[in-house]
């Protein structure tokens, strides 16, 4: 097939002119407010909040996998024993002189006694034998619990406070008493 071009298409076809002279004239850019656009800064803090959450949101299902992925009882591992996803807590052990317990004291003077109330701290001191002016501390910040009313004609004997102490300071109070005379320095 062959196409044969009339002389009327080719006049209508602009000749070729030099290179660089169909450019418009160049004309002065009017000046013009900057242009904002809007929404740009809060967009990137919305990128970033949701950047946030995902991380947030992938932190959580490693954590979910973790404890799903522990150990399993039966696999010889240490921690095979635990219930899967809960922390090992072993029992407190309680020492047997550690618990406080309430220790009965007999307090040489009683009128010192008088001073005492529940709830106050005291030293109990035990003094020293011969009258040589030696002074043991047996029981340091003893709380005192209780303060029974003075019994009749026992002002000579002096007078009884109940204090809290750990057992093996209540062991010692106990000894103290029966050899030697206690007072008691409030705290």
């Amino acid at each position: 097939m062959v196409v044969t071009v009339s002389r009327s298409v080719r006049s209508a076809v602009p000749s070729p002119q030099p290179l660089g002279t169909d450019t418009p004239h160049t004309c002065e850019v009017p000046h013009f407010a900057p242009v904002r656009v809007r929404g740009g800064r809060h967009q990137l803090h919305r990128l970033l909040r949701h950047r946030r959450r995902a991380v947030a949101a992938g932190l959580a299902v490693t954590a979910a996998a973790l404890v799903a992925a522990g150990p399993y009882p039966g696999t010889g591992a240490p921690d095979a024993r635990r219930a899967r996803g809960h922390p090992v807590t072993e029992p407190a052990r309680e020492r047997s002189g550690a618990r406080p317990v309430a220790a009965p004291v007999r307090i040489a003077d009683a009128a010192t006694v008088r001073l005492l109330r529940p709830g106050d701290r005291v030293d109990v001191v035990a003094a020293g034998d011969g009258g040589s002016g030696d002074a043991t501390v047996i029981a340091r910040g003893a709380r005192v619990t209780k303060v029974p009313e003075p019994v009749d004609g026992t002002a000579a004997d002096g007078a009884l406070v109940v204090v809290s102490v750990p057992r093996a300071v209540a062991h010692r109070l106990a000894g103290a008493g029966a050899s030697t005379r206690l007072a008691v320095t409030l705290c």
